[in-house]
């Protein structure tokens, strides 16, 4: 059946298609959520400081990052993939911080390159463009690159470095022509700073073969300074673009996609929206996060990590940690997004004071 153009209506946005319904199993969280993705922070230190991250004013030159001897060795980072994999993780996103400012970051692909997962990284792009050959000769296999605009005056706006949004591109096109797309590129849109830029980003990729997405603000850690007003949802955002290019609804490549997907509807490639405050999609939610030393979060908006670090570093087998791992996402009942309100998301609010994202990866 042909697909029909979806009229947007920003007051009364369609609703998430229903979660699936997963067996229960031997290894589903309380919700019935199965452990499909895990994302690895592989460092928690960046060059910019983009101010839904990393504000300049908390992650200043006197910001204390851990010491080498804290984060996890390739070996020990490597060694606990293959153990999320056999308990059935079919995706492995490198994350930080900035993954590609962590030294050697090729020999960690190699090692991870020979499971069978689906490898894929985030990164800003700014040293993309030196990298990207020899991060698709070690194995990566596709990746994400953050734009948040493409005006040099309002990209600094939200990075908060001096860096050109030519070099981003750049390493765009580098990615591609390693072999590394279609590239993704994510943009936060944060309300009287680059939502006007929205259009352009899309007029920009249209055709191009890469996807954009994009991204409500989110209130993740509890230094962004983050505010409901500040937010554009993105049934907005898709009224927006729908208004320039009809879009055509497309079904989720799997379950739990964090992505909702639009194609042109005239074949022109396709945007995704992510929607984690006004549509929250915490009811499949598959993933768990690695930090960069060693501990296990079971939500972006975490508070506490389940330590790894300190079972790999006294001696623990395989067996060991196969059963801490599955311990913890067997008690695991993570709905943040779903209960989030003004007064939760509040930085005072210390009760809920939540872990940083880059320390534990977007």
């Amino acid at each position: 059946m042909p697909e029909k153009v979806i009229p947007i209506r920003l007051a009364a946005p369609p609703a998430r298609a229903p979660a699936p319904h997963y067996a229960g199993g031997a290894f589903a969280d309380t919700l019935g959520r199965p452990l499909r993705d895990l994302r690895i922070s592989v460092t928690d230190r960046c060059n910019f400081r983009c101010v839904y991250c990393m504000p300049r004013e908390v992650f200043d030159e006197n910001y204390k990052f851990l010491p080498q001897p804290q984060l996890l060795s390739f070996e020990e980072i490597a060694r606990l993939a293959r153990v999320f994999v056999g308990l059935g993780v079919k995706k492995i996103r490198l994350t930080g911080g900035e993954p590609l400012v962590r030294r050697d970051l090729e020999r960690l692909i190699g090692m991870l390159a020979e499971l069978d997962v689906d490898l894929t990284l985030t990164t800003n792009g700014s040293l993309l463009a030196k990298k990207a050959k020899a991060l698709k000769a070690a194995g990566l296999k596709r990746l994400t690159v953050s734009l948040d605009s493409l005006d040099d005056a309002t990209f600094k706006a939200m990075n908060d470095a001096d860096f050109p949004v030519a070099k981003v591109l750049e390493g765009i096109d580098a990615a591609a022509a390693a072999g590394l797309g279609p590239v993704k590129i994510n943009m936060v849109v944060k309300r009287g700073v680059n939502d006007t830029h929205v259009l352009d980003m899309a007029r920009h990729f249209r055709g191009s073969g890469h996807i954009v997405r994009y991204i409500e603000f989110m209130d993740v850690g509890s230094t962004n300074g983050w505010r409901m007003d500040d937010v554009i949802p993105s049934a907005e955002i898709v009224r927006r673009i729908h208004a320039e290019f009809p879009l055509l609804q497309a079904d989720p490549h799997y379950p739990g996609e964090v992505a909702e997907r639009w194609r042109y509807a005239d074949g022109a490639g396709e945007i995704g929206v992510i929607s984690s405050v006004t549509q929250a999609f915490c009811r499949d939610c598959n993933r768990l996060r690695l930090s960069t030393e060693g501990s296990m979060y079971t939500c972006l908006f975490g508070q506490n990590g389940h330590d790894l670090r300190s079972l790999l570093r006294a001696g623990a087998d395989e067996d060991a940690l196969r059963d801490e791992i599955v311990a913890v996402w067997r008690a695991r009942g993570d709905r943040y997004s779903e209960i989030r309100t003004a007064q939760t998301a509040l930085p005072e609010a210390a009760r809920l004071r939540k872990v940083e994202m880059s320390y534990i990866g977007g």
